[in-house]
């Protein structure tokens, strides 16, 4: 079993306001861990991993085709690979939630370790 705290990750700024960390993970799966500042966006991008996640604080507003849906405290959402989308923090209130990715994201660009 692997046990991987958020304390144990130095979380990397994958853009402006937009914090990532790594967390535990399998041959099929990971978790990462973000927080997303205020008026921080995630540009549009796509890659071959589902996402699923969870919104604990703050709401997040996605962009994919063309429509916006907005993730608050307790709602989770599903992105399929490959599929273009974007997130902005229009709030005042600092984004935190965790994504899981399948197969895992072993590597990502943005990690600084």
């Amino acid at each position: 079993m692997e046990r991987v705290s958020l304390t144990d990750r130095d979380p990397s700024e994958a853009a402006d306001g937009v914090h990532l960390a790594l967390l535990a993970g399998t041959d099929a799966m990971n978790v990462q861990h973000f927080e997303i500042e205020p008026d921080a966006v995630v540009e549009e991008h796509s890659h071959p991993h589902d996402q699923t996640g969870y919104i604990c604080e703050g709401e997040l507003t996605f962009l994919v085709e063309g429509e916006e849906t907005v993730c608050g405290p307790g709602d989770s959402y599903a992105i399929p690979g490959e599929q273009p989308h974007a997130a902005e923090n229009r709030g005042d209130e600092t984004v935190r939630g965790v994504d899981i990715f399948s197969p895992p994201r072993e590597d990502p660009d943005w990690r600084d370790d």
